[in-house]
């Protein structure tokens, strides 16, 4: 067991450190939340999903959670929950027992465009990913302020493209936390491990959120 004067010396050691109040802005990645090499014009982007809004609304899927879907399964509508919200794992309690919540999805059915991004710079986006990835369900998912979602696993890892964000906005895979830019970067996050994205910041957050159709993964 330590001493006091252990004890005093400890923790002046912790309030003499340098405090880090400028890296929280920017990407700081790890094996779960990997910057690809892929790009897209953020201003693109923006202008493309500005002229959407006109035409779209987005659904509320929970609290401070709204969606708009940017694919579909063939032959169907988007009217259904199905195509917004799905499988995935949480621990509720403290017996910290896992649970499977929703239905599982078929993310490689969901292989056409809304009409609404048809013509669209989204179209080139989906395109694009589709061309390298298996690229399930794409969603645009807009956040509210001081808000966060529900901790918990997803069957498949995501891609991820901040489009409107805030410092305040940030994305956490089990023990890591970082900052996600909206400068038209692409980001692999891997879901597949508890996550959650929170916005602690004044303004919606709002991302362009592709499921990689793989597998699901059994731990």
């Amino acid at each position: 067991m330590s001493t006091m004067i252990d004890d005093v010396k400890a923790m002046d050691s912790y309030i003499n450190r340098k405090v880090d109040t400028e890296s929280v802005v920017s990407f700081k990645g790890n094996e779960h939340i990997i910057k690809l090499n892929l790009t897209f014009d953020i201003k693109l982007i923006r202008e493309a999903l500005d002229d959407i809004k006109l035409k779209s609304e987005f659904k509320t899927a929970c609290s401070g959670f709204h969606a708009l879907a940017m694919t579909k399964r063939k032959g169907h509508s988007v009217d259904n929950d199905k195509d917004l919200i799905g499988r995935y794992y949480t621990r509720v309690d403290d017996s910290y027992q896992e649970i499977a919540k929703d239905e599982l999805v078929d993310e490689a059915a969901f292989t056409e465009l809304v009409d609404v991004f048809r013509g669209t710079y989204f179209e080139h986006i989906h395109q694009q990913l589709s061309s390298r990835y298996p690229i399930g369900r794409v969603r645009i998912l807009e956040k509210g302020v001081f808000n966060c979602n529900s901790w918990h696993r997803d069957p498949e890892p995501r891609i991820h493209i901040p489009i409107v964000t805030n410092p305040g906005a940030l994305f956490i895979v089990n023990h890591h936390c970082t900052h996600l830019p909206a400068d038209g970067s692409v980001y692999f996050t891997d879901t597949r491990g508890y996550h959650t994205a929170l916005n602690g910041g004044d303004q919606p957050r709002t991302h362009l959120v592709a499921a990689l159709a793989y597998p699901e993964y059994q731990p």
